[in-house]
């Protein structure tokens, strides 16, 4: 019994320490029951059978995720070296060969980790599990399985750091950015972050990546910009016009008391831009910041003088006194009947055949009676003013 004993003890100290620092990387990625069983737990068994325990002891290689160590193990199968190693199988990660398959010095065991990634089909984003170790190999298990889409990376993205994925070993990379294109073959594997350091791009916090499949093995990488910002606009607000009636004035005669002005309202909006373009503009305030001022205006009440046929057609002279024959004596020399130069104006007060019209006369003003002239030109200053005759006007200090 002491002599068993002796020759475990010395197969226990001869064995191949375990990589510590492996394990414990391995852990990191996926905690599982635990590490190495205990010597002390070993010992009973050694004890029965030394010949057993010794023939047990292996030397396996294992390739975590393309990370390929030698260890040495006591475990019979591929689930026992899993159990040592502290790595628990999710369910969408991959083992070759099975978990029962049994261990013999050299075997070979491959993990492969699913991680979730955002993937675009049809303009509708999902979450999908792969173990593909690039982004070109996701894509190309994407169109294997009948879908054409894109890798999504973003701040928000779920799952694996997409930033982190491989692109693709040794084959070109086209990055648009900015409104430009541009094309670059990195000679390794290069991750996404690794070619936007070397291409000198900056992403924003809210800013989107896409990957999509190129041609000959390639990737394009497509960057989106998103801002969040503010947007001010402000609207006008027309005024509204008052109309008031007054007797001052002839019926048709109108005065303006106060001219109005338009008000405004400062409306703000939060916005999202892509790319520069707007696509989306929430209203979080809206405030009027100058009241309109409303239009007052005057409308005349007080009827018209209308001419008797007797005056019309009777005869008389030119005024002789008064600011009529000021008037008359300003724009034509007093002279009833006479012409502009130019044909254009005539009689007393130098009446335009369509004002002469408009104040109901008909014919030649300068064909009419002094006193038919008069009577009209009294009907047109009623109606327009002393404006009527600027000149004359302003000269006798009419206006």
């Amino acid at each position: 019994m002491t002599k068993d004993l002796n020759e475990t003890t010395r197969l226990l100290s001869e064995t191949t320490p375990v990589d510590s620092s492996a394990a414990d990387s391995a852990t990191t990625r996926r905690p599982r029951r635990g590490l190495l069983l205990s010597a002390a737990l070993l010992v009973p068994t050694l004890v029965a059978s030394g010949a057993v325990a010794a023939s047990a002891h292996k030397t396996v290689e294992l390739d975590l995720d393309g990370d390929v160590r030698t260890v040495t193990t006591w475990a019979g199968s591929v689930d026992g070296l899993l159990d040592e190693e502290g790595i628990e199988l999710g369910a969408h990660d991959e083992l070759a060969p099975g978990p029962d398959t049994a261990l013999t010095d050299g075997s070979a065991v491959v993990v492969r980790i699913a991680e979730q990634v955002e993937i675009v089909v049809d303009g509708e984003t999902t979450t999908i599990w792969t173990t593909a170790d690039s982004a070109a190999e996701v894509l190309e298990d994407l169109r294997a399985s009948g879908r054409d889409g894109a890798l999504l990376a973003s701040s928000r993205s779920a799952g694996r750091d997409m930033l982190a994925l491989p692109l693709t070993a040794g084959s070109g990379v086209v990055v648009r950015v900015d409104g430009s294109e541009i094309s670059r073959a990195f000679a390794g594997v290069t991750t996404l972050r690794d070619a936007f350091e070397e291409l000198e791009i900056t992403l924003g916090e809210t800013d989107e990546v896409t990957v999509t499949a190129g041609e000959n093995g390639s990737v394009v990488v497509e960057v989106t910009r998103i801002v969040h910002g503010e947007r001010t606009e402000t609207v006008e607000i027309p005024f509204e016009t008052e109309t008031r009636s007054t007797d001052d004035l002839y019926k048709g005669q109108s005065r303006v008391l106060e001219a109005g002005k338009a008000g405004s309202r400062t409306v703000v909006y939060e916005t999202v831009t892509r790319n520069g373009e707007e696509i989306e503009a929430v209203e979080v305030s809206n405030t009027v910041t100058a009241e309109p001022v409303k239009r007052i205006v005057e409308s005349g009440t007080k009827a018209r003088p209308v001419a008797s046929s007797s005056s019309s057609s009777s005869g008389g002279s030119a005024p002789t006194s008064g600011v009529w024959a000021a008037l008359a004596q300003c724009e034509s020399g007093g002279n009833p009947s006479i012409v502009s130069a130019n044909g254009l104006y005539y009689g007393l007060y130098q009446f335009s055949l369509g004002t002469w019209a408009a104040v109901g006369g008909s014919g030649l003003p300068s064909q009419a009676s002094p006193a038919e002239q008069t009577m009209r030109a009294q009907i047109l200053q009623a109606r327009a003013g002393w404006g009527q005759w600027p000149a004359c006007a302003a000269k006798l200090g009419l206006l």
